[in-house]
């Protein structure tokens, strides 16, 4: 006679499972998923576009962007859909093209922030004592000197040239990817197995080759993307204040003659200064919103 008609059903596949297995099945671990999220896609959706844009820039752009087809100050029409500059220029032409040494400035000042503050954090983080406290003290005076008149009297005195604003902004953002990377290796240096590795006589290259580096090398991916947005936004705003190379043709550059002929005090500046605000604003979404998706998953402390 059963006692109660809602018996538990493991109860009865326990009982059935042979000796000596285990009465209940092991679970499988679950997968990690990764996934990036509304804000994550939208980001690499705008990037893939302006990527796109840049690459086809030639059969995409209706004109030369250096040849005059148009006379001054053309308001948008059929022909010049973002209408002329000064010259005569399309400036949807300018913007197109423009999305080539936006784009490629971004890329190259991340990759050389990156690796310095890479280098710097995992230096300070692993070694730590007068190494530390020397690399942390550069890092403080580099975020504590105001960043824009540092930015312009850098840019001013290396001149205005693609390479130099590479440089320049390489060197001013390089800090803040140090500070996080280091915190990543203090963390990663107290794991048992590093210290398991350190105790039978590894040797710090080692250490670091085969445990440091693999854990932070992921955090440096978001910290790319996040720097490459900055790198954008500063290079736009060096070439808008007449320091950048004045024969590429950059979202900055096109603000910057906007602004040198008075397209701000005419109505040009709706299709001469609001287009290429955009185009800026849109890089540096797109890279704001997929490393800030970056660092979630990778983080598992910021996920929501």
């Amino acid at each position: 006679m059963r006692g109660n008609p809602a018996v538990d059903t493991t109860t009865e596949i326990a009982a059935e499972v042979t000796p000596g297995a285990p009465a209940f099945p092991l679970a499988r671990p679950p997968r990690r998923r990764f996934h990036l999220g509304l804000v994550g896609t939208a980001g690499v959706l705008l990037l893939v576009v302006l990527s796109g844009i840049g690459a086809f820039a030639p059969w995409i752009a209706p004109y030369d962007p250096d040849e005059t087809t148009g006379n001054p100050f053309e308001s948008p029409s059929g022909d010049h859909w973002l209408g002329t500059n000064d010259v005569g220029r399309d400036i949807m032409s300018e913007l197109i093209y423009g999305v080539r040494i936006s784009m490629t400035i971004g890329f190259l000042a991340a990759v050389g922030s990156i690796s310095i503050g890479t280098l710097v954090g995992v230096v300070a983080g692993y070694f730590a004592g007068w190494v530390d406290v020397v690399l942390m003290r550069l890092v403080d005076i580099v975020l504590v000197i105001p960043f824009l008149p540092l930015m312009i009297l850098l840019a001013a005195y290396l001149g205005p040239s693609f390479w130099n604003i590479i440089l320049v902004i390489g060197i001013l953002v390089w800090a803040r990817p140090a500070r996080v990377l280091r915190a990543q290796v203090l963390s990663l240096r107290a794991l048992d197995y590093v210290e398991a590795a350190r105790v039978m006589g590894a040797s710090s290259g080692r250490i670091l080759r085969r445990h440091i580096l693999p854990g932070v090398l992921s955090l440096s991916l978001a910290q790319f993307i996040l720097a490459a947005s900055s790198a954008i936004l500063i290079e736009a705003s060096l070439s808008f204040l007449g320091l950048g190379d004045p024969t590429a043709k950059s979202w900055g550059s096109t603000l910057y003659y906007a602004q040198v002929r008075s397209a701000f005090l005419t109505g040009a500046w709706k299709w001469w200064v609001v287009p290429p605000g955009l185009m800026i604003t849109s890089a540096v979404l797109g890279f704001a919103f997929t490393g800030f998706a970056l660092e979630e998953v990778l983080n598992p402390r910021l996920r929501r």
